[in-house]
């Protein structure tokens, strides 16, 4: 079944967010979902990630080119898809320098102090603001990771 139009400006809007998330950092489906104006809407980020397009599909955004494996959950935590999936993911950001860890029930953690990106807004919108300063710019702070909101 085709996208309507609104899911597919959603699912491209994911996607672009995505693509901005430095190597080396993690950020929350629910901070994504934030910074596209829609902070309700942290599953269907989600849902998008489920279904990103493979490398090889001919898409404009799929998995070679969308940083899937830099999203996690609110705690953290890598969440599971399918068989394996999370294992993959935790390889993925090994890869890049990530420390994952992993507890007694198997479940995998990304420390969020350490390895949060967390910006104000997206590149793409403070293209035009001059005033942003250094420590918005590099991800460092702005919003309070814990609910969502904008901090000074």
């Amino acid at each position: 079944m085709p996208r309507t139009d609104e899911a597919e400006f959603w699912f491209n809007a994911v996607y672009a967010a995505v693509q901005q998330i430095p190597p080396g950092k993690v950020t929350s489906y629910g901070h994504i979902a934030l910074l596209l104006g829609e902070p309700k809407r942290p599953r269907q980020v989600g849902i998008c990630l489920k279904h990103l397009p493979a490398q090889d599909s001919g898409n404009h955004f799929h998995g070679g080119n969308v940083p899937w494996q830099r999203v996690v959950n609110a705690k953290g935590m890598i969440s599971h898809r399918g068989p394996g999936s999370a294992e993959r993911q935790a390889e993925a950001l090994r890869e890049e320098g990530v420390e994952v860890t992993s507890d007694s029930m198997g479940e995998f953690y990304v420390d969020l102090s350490r390895y949060g990106w967390f910006p104000v807004e997206l590149e793409s919108e403070d293209d035009d603001d001059d005033d942003v300063d250094d420590e918005d710019a590099d991800g460092g702070a702005g919003v309070d990771q814990c609910n969502g909101t904008r901090v000074p």
